[in-house]
């Protein structure tokens, strides 16, 4: 296709200049063309083969030349008049073609069949953009501040480890038995990071070295794989492959943090057992009578400024699992420690975790 492209396009380059010439003057445009095919079938250098096109094309293009008529002053019109209509067509569709690009910035959730509230907790935001989900498993029942922001998607950054680690051991690149990976020597930002890791410790410390080191080893199609398998997000790995879930292509909004939580939570993904309970046991924060939580942050830092703080995960108590995702975003300070005190403080006020 790209090369009809390129074939057409010469044609109508012709075109262009035939429109320009007197008609005395087509013979020996012509002959210039095919001087130029001369001289390049007789070069030693292979590159040039592809500087004229094929023989097939030039003689194309020479008929083309032969058979040029200037255009009358109707078929001028009629011209004119297509390319108005066509501007036209164009036009009209510009706010359809505009907002399905926008529509891929959000996740069309139906909520139609859902018990939903909307609840305005923005004098936990402060200054921040951001929203907060929280999924109640026991009555079926979302709370959510702020639905636009709770569709937008945005970069998960380390929170997507959650499921980077999964993938690593459904696929035996690390095991629940053994998840250590060597620190190879490079010097990095946090001490923490300079040291071997294990799975526990690497998602404790949110160490990037060591769930880069977990995607080399399952390479680009088994991840890409997963990632559709389990609908992560806008599924986009189009970025580069160390740093695709870092503020670049991938994305994902909080209703679907919180959306695929719960399949986490209950497994439906149909992993192995012990591969989803090996997760669970790395993101475990703290256990009490109470019950448990488990969660994950995240930071996104742009041009050496912290703009999309995440803290998503859930709580399990003696009669109900909670699961919730909180997002924010600013010009600077927007970190995951600042969602987490956003999500704690709420979560104390709903009477759910203290």
């Amino acid at each position: 296709a790209l090369k009809e492209m390129r074939n057409d396009g010469e044609v109508a380059c012709d075109t262009s200049v035939l429109k320009m010439l007197e008609e005395d003057a087509y013979e020996d445009y012509g002959n210039t063309l095919i001087n130029f095919a001369e001289k390049v079938s007789l070069t030693p250098f292979p590159f040039a083969a592809g500087l004229g096109g094929n023989m097939d094309q030039m003689k194309r293009r020479i008929i083309n030349i032969a058979s040029y008529e200037k255009p009358t002053f109707m078929k001028r019109i009629k011209c004119m008049t297509a390319f108005v209509l066509t501007a036209v067509l164009l036009l009209g569709f510009a706010p359809f073609i505009s907002t399905y690009a926008a529509d891929e910035n959000y996740y069309q959730w139906d909520s139609s069949s859902k018990n939903v509230s909307y609840v305005d907790l923005s004098t936990y935001f402060g200054e921040y953009e951001g929203s907060f989900v929280l999924y109640d498993l026991g009555n079926d029942a979302w709370n959510i501040h702020d639905k636009e922001h709770a569709t937008l998607r945005v970069a998960p950054n380390s929170t997507y480890k959650i499921y980077d680690a999964l993938f690593g051991l459904e696929e035996g690149v690390i095991t629940p038995e053994n998840s250590f990976i060597a620190w190879n020597g490079e010097s990095y930002p946090f001490e923490a990071w300079n040291a071997d890791q294990t799975l526990q410790s690497a998602m404790n410390s949110s160490v990037n070295w060591y769930f880069q080191s977990v995607d080399e080893q399952l390479g680009f199609s088994d991840v890409y794989s997963y990632i559709q398998e389990i609908g992560y997000g806008n599924e986009n790995m189009n970025g580069d492959f160390s740093t695709y879930w870092m503020e670049s292509s991938l994305e994902i909004s909080p209703i679907e943090q919180v959306e695929l939580l719960t399949k986490l939570q209950n497994n439906s993904f149909g992993f192995a057992p012990e591969n989803i309970n090996a997760v669970k046991d790395a993101i475990r924060l703290s256990s009490s009578d109470a019950g448990t939580l488990y969660g994950k942050t995240g930071t996104g830092r742009v041009d050496g400024k912290d703009v999309n703080g995440w803290f998503i995960g859930y709580i399990e108590t003696a009669d109900n699992t909670y699961f919730f995702a909180t997002n924010i975003g600013a010009d600077s300070d927007a970190t995951g420690g600042n969602a987490t005190e956003i999500t704690m403080s709420i979560l104390s006020d709903m009477n759910i975790w203290k």
